[in-house]
């Protein structure tokens, strides 16, 4: 299907900008819709979340040409890349005169938009996150749905796409199996979660109705997550576009550019939008 977007919408930025580990740039001559489509010179994409899978480019403009159907857009992707929020609107809020550093970021990382991922898949990713740099999580994720999910999808090259894997599956892998996912000493962590879910004993989806405060109460209660994993899980995976995950590059940005202090109260409720082009920004080299 054709679709026209024109709000921010960045298929470069958004792959890029670490809320995600399994939206990856592929064949630029990727088949969509059945025919090879004329070159743009934009890449496809590839998106995978759960159990579905999708094939996207920009064919120019504001167009882009997408692999499912207008169906299955309406009922999960649209909902996924956050469609129905001005992120554009967002970046209004930013005086540059006052805040010329994130001015400067949001104008670099324009195009991003928070996707509403999975709490389950999050907690997960953002386990296997802690001390690795992307392209080892990535792999780590990939290793992982590999073992323990479906086949959902096959590339050009025959090499197979796989669904994350659920709860009860991801539960019943042996530690030396989870071990050769490269997880090292995360293993444990991710073996907990499943099992906590699996088992009933943590209801994610139940979680969605606490208010943030409890949320992180809750999230800090599970083995092997600290602050910042359950920061991360409650702006990617719980949608809650206020929380400000810290890393060592946030970090550097808040010591280097705000040593008075960051204006949370001026940017409340999209402090995690922010803190997305302050990440993007920081992680190119603009300190």
């Amino acid at each position: 299907m054709i679709l026209t977007i024109r709000d921010d919408f960045d298929l470069a930025r958004i792959a890029d900008s670490g809320q995600c580990f399994r939206f990856n740039v592929c064949d630029d001559q990727k088949e969509i819709s059945g025919e090879r489509g004329e070159s743009s010179g934009s890449p496809t994409y590839r998106a995978v979340a759960g159990d579905k899978l999708l094939y996207i480019r920009q064919t120019g403009g504001s167009e882009y040409e997408l692999s499912c159907s207008e169906d299955e857009y309406e009922t999960f992707w649209r909902e996924y890349f956050d469609l129905d929020l001005d992120y554009s609107g967002i970046r209004e809020r930013i005086d540059k005169s006052k805040d010329p550093y994130l001015f400067a970021a949001s104008e670099y990382g324009k195009g991003i938009r928070i996707l509403r991922q999975d709490p389950w898949e999050m907690l997960i990713s953002f386990i296997i996150s802690q001390r690795k740099n992307i392209p080892a999580i990535k792999a780590s994720i990939e290793k992982l749905c590999a073992l323990a999910g479906d086949k959902i999808g096959e590339e050009d090259d025959g090499s197979a796409v796989y669904s994350f894997p659920t709860p009860q599956r991801l539960s019943r892998l042996s530690m030396s199996e989870l071990a050769g996912c490269s997880l090292g000493y995360r293993d444990k962590y991710v073996h907990q979660a499943a099992m906590d879910v699996a088992s009933g004993a943590v209801n994610l989806d139940d979680w969605k109705a606490l208010p943030d405060s409890r949320l992180m109460e809750m999230l800090l209660g599970l083995y092997g997550v600290g602050v910042k994993v359950a920061n991360c899980e409650i702006l990617f995976g719980y949608h809650r576009l206020d929380a400000f995950p810290r890393d060592v590059w946030i970090n550097r940005v808040l010591d280097t550019r705000y040593p008075d202090g960051f204006l949370f109260d001026k940017y409340a409720p999209y402090n995690g939008v922010m803190q997305q082009y302050l990440f993007f920004y920081s992680r190119a080299g603009q300190l």
